[in-house]
């Protein structure tokens, strides 16, 4: 048999709540590095280095905000996307899927694809990359192909899958698709060894996917056809339609097709075991579970000092944690937020994030350091009609030619240089020297060296927010 190009879809439009502060809106848990010194972003597609048959490119499948963010993140390890799709919103993952497939069919390819949620942590590569060329043997024969986590516990926030007649050693025919059970239906499941955790991973070939997404649930088919063919290349993006992508349906891999599969023919469906040190990381408990612990049972990261404490998790990005007596606690520290839970409640920090937007707070939405495709810039204080941020240029980038109906600005250059427009001026501004720009003028600011440019805005006037930009050209077409 000829060997497929296998197609890695990276699944990346989740928010991650529950693992706030660390996890926003703007800058969910695939894009950080919980783990390691990668985001899970980059470790879900370099666990596939080496791996026999794999394409060089990507299909990646995220939320528009995120665009920049995730385009950043591969080029920093050297990967390129194929098709980058950008979803105007959330519909689940079978429309997702949906739209990796047709780009797929629309480059002239039937690959198969590997689909993998993009905040996974999988603690061992070498042996999950022998699951999936087992994985792969069988999507070449037309199946649709799963991956069942070998339970380590009775544990009831995943979906099972019960295994029925053995294909080959390690992978079964899907017998059954099941719920999140209550703890004592998932003991018995574990106690029968019978049933897996749904892990959210799959693999077929894109004709596959779209010959039975058509048969299952041909309205996602056709607005997914629909929102991809009215959509539109920007940059390195592809934007899926935004009102035929609306009008979707939402629903998952699982109950668009899979399920239906297993009911219509068991031999098309099958779930390959996979023991491989797997996480969907989601809670701050698990991250404790899987994290690289100390004598006393704690899991710590950045300036943090635990003196009679234990079984604890301890996370500072910016200040010194002091733990003192701690007992199974997880704290985390961020610039602008504070998380102190009981390890066995992280689960209801989501009702933290919920009271936030009710609120009309910010906290949920963005960290105080937000970036942009231009580079980044931290809110360092702000006041009663005024505001500071230190503003960080990447080299060769540039800023959107924009002004403010309520707000000037003063730019104070601590490294690099400074190319500025203000009004009809362009002009050099290097290190120790300033600028202003007043309300009204049009303006902006570009970095034409070789080092990042590093200055400090100082805001002032009756309304600082960032909807108070008129933009009139933008490389980013933002």
């Amino acid at each position: 048999m000829m060997s497929m190009t296998i197609k890695p879809v990276i699944l990346s439009g989740g928010a991650g709540t529950r693992l706030w502060p660390l996890s926003r809106q703007l800058y969910p848990k695939q894009l950080l590095p919980l783990v390691g010194e990668q985001t899970l972003l980059q470790d879900t597609i370099t666990r596939l280095e080496n791996f026999p048959n794999v394409s060089d490119t990507v299909t990646v499948i995220c939320n528009d905000a995120h665009r920049f963010l995730v385009a950043e993140q591969l080029r920093e390890i050297n990967v390129k996307a194929d098709a980058l799709l950008l979803e105007p919103v959330g519909r689940n993952t079978a429309p997702a899927l949906t739209l990796a497939a047709i780009a797929n069919r629309e480059a002239g390819h039937d690959d198969i694809l590997l689909v993998m949620p993009a905040d996974h942590v999988i603690q061992d590569p070498k042996t999950f990359q022998q699951i999936l060329t087992e994985g792969s043997k069988l999507a070449a024969q037309d199946m649709l192909v799963t991956f069942g986590i070998v339970p380590s516990k009775a544990e009831t926030g995943y979906g099972y899958i019960k295994q029925g007649a053995a294909i080959e050693e390690g992978s079964f025919v899907i017998e059954q698709f099941v719920e999140k059970p209550d703890e004592a239906t998932a003991q018995k499941y574990l106690d029968s060894g019978d049933f897996l955790w749904n892990s959210g991973m799959f693999m077929m070939k894109s004709s596959i996917w779209l010959q039975q997404i058509g048969q299952h649930a041909p309205a996602i088919l056709s607005a997914c056809e629909k929102a991809y063919a009215e959509g539109k290349e920007e940059l390195d993006f592809y934007r899926i339609d935004d009102a035929a992508f609306t009008a979707c349906p939402s629903d998952s891999i699982d109950y668009a097709v899979a399920e239906k599969m297993v009911s219509d023919s068991k031999t098309k469906a099958a779930v390959v075991r996979l023991d491989a040190g797997w996480s969907d990381v989601g809670a701050w408990a698990e991250l404790w579970n899987i994290g690289d612990k100390d004598n006393d049972g704690n899991v710590t990261q950045g300036d943090v000092v635990a003196i009679n404490s234990e079984d604890s998790m301890l996370i500072s990005k910016q200040r010194l944690i002091a733990a003192v007596g701690l007992k199974d606690i997880v704290v985390v520290e961020t610039a602008d937020a504070i998380l102190v839970s009981h390890r066995d409640q992280v689960q209801d920090v989501k009702q933290v994030v919920e009271w936030i937007k009710s609120e009309e707070r910010d906290e949920h939405l963005s960290h105080r350091c937000v970036y942009r495709p231009w580079g980044h810039y931290d809110s360092i204080d702000m006041g009663e009609r005024y505001q500071v941020k230190r503003i960080t240029v990447n080299p060769g980038e540039i800023l959107s030619l924009q002004m403010h109906h309520h707000r000037a600005e003063h730019w104070i250059v601590v490294s690099g240089t400074a190319s500025v427009t203000c009004g009809d001026e362009t002009f050099i501004v290097t290190e120790n020297q300033s600028t202003y720009i007043p309300i009204g003028t049009k303006h902006r600011l570009e970095n034409k060296g070789a080092i990042p440019l590093e200055m400090i805005e100082v805001q002032s006037g009756s309304y600082l927010g960032e909807d108070d930009i008129v933009r009139f050209e933008d490389v980013y077409g933002r």
